[in-house]
C-alpha cells in the first residue's frame, strides 16, 4: 500500500511547474512535498497559515510551532511566510493557487467531487476543500483508484457533492485520467496494469487517449 501511495505521489509530482503555488491536501496529498523535481522551485502553500512548506520533519527534529494543515510536523523555507487563517484563504479564494491536490472519496466522469463526508459516519469533515477546488486554477485528485474493492471512479458521485465540476486529472496507482468535456479520458496506464484492468476498475467508460 505504501509503494502505491509512494507511485502516486512521485507522479503527481510531475505535474508540477516552475513558479507554481501548489497546496497539498491532508494524506496522501502531503506525500508529493517528497518528490518535486529539484529543477524546479514551487511554493507549497499551507491553509492553516504559511506559504513555504517543505516536506515532513525528521522525527526528533521537529518545530513544534511549525505543523501542516494536517496536523504533521512540517519543515518550512529560509524565506517561509506565516499569516492568519484569514488572510491563508483570501489566498485561496482570490485565485492566487495554481494547483492544490487532494483525496477524495468518489470523483465522477463529469469533474464532481465527493471527499468530506459518508452519511452517518464521522469523518474529517469539509475543511477546505470547498474553498480549494473552487479557487485553484487546476485541481489534481490523487487517490488509490477503488476501495476495497468498490469503484472510487463513477458515472455520477453517490456521496454528497465538495463542488461540481472542478476536477481537472485524476492520477492512481493504475493511471492517469483526465476529465474532457465527453467525459473521463484515460491517458497513461501504469506498466503494471492494461487498459482493461483500469476499465473494470472503473464505474464509468473511460474514453482511451490517440496518445496512450
Amino acid at each position: 500500500m505504501a509503494n502505491l501511495k509512494e507511485r502516486i505521489a512521485r507522479r503527481v509530482a510531475k505535474e508540477l511547474k516552475d513558479g507554481d503555488v501548489v497546496n497539498l491536501g491532508i494524506g496522501l496529498p502531503t506525500k508529493v512535498a517528497d518528490y518535486i523535481p529539484e529543477d524546479i522551485h514551487v511554493i507549497l502553500h499551507s491553509e492553516n497559515g504559511f506559504t513555504g512548506l517543505v516536506d515532513q520533519a525528521e522525527a526528533g527534529k521537529e518545530n513544534v510551532d511549525v505543523i501542516n494543515s494536517g496536523g504533521v510536523y512540517v519543515n518550512h523555507a529560509p524565506d517561509a511566510n506565516f499569516f492568519d487563517t484569514a488572510t491563508s484563504f483570501g489566498i485561496v479564494r482570490g485565485g492566487h493557487v495554481d494547483v492544490t491536490v487532494l483525496g477524495a472519496m468518489e470523483v465522477d466522469e463529469h469533474g464532481n467531487l465527493a471527499n468530506w463526508i459518508v452519511p452517518g459516519k464521522m469523518v474529517a469533515g469539509m475543511g477546505g476543500a470547498m474553498d480549494l477546488v473552487v479557487g485553484a486554477k487546476k485541481v489534481i485528485i490523487a487517490m488509490l483508484h477503488t476501495q476495497k474493492g468498490r469503484h472510487k471512479i463513477l458515472e455520477e458521485c453517490t456521496l454528497p457533492y465538495t463542488a461540481k465540476g472542478v476536477v481537472t486529472k485524476i492520477i492512481t496507482e493504475m493511471g492517469t485520467m483526465e476529465v474532457v468535456a465527453e467525459g473521463l479520458m484515460l491517458t497513461e496506464v501504469h506498466p503494471d496494469y492494461t487498459v482493461e484492468d483500469v476499465q473494470q476498475a472503473t464505474g464509468c467508460s473511460l474514453i482511451i487517449s490517440s496518445e496512450l
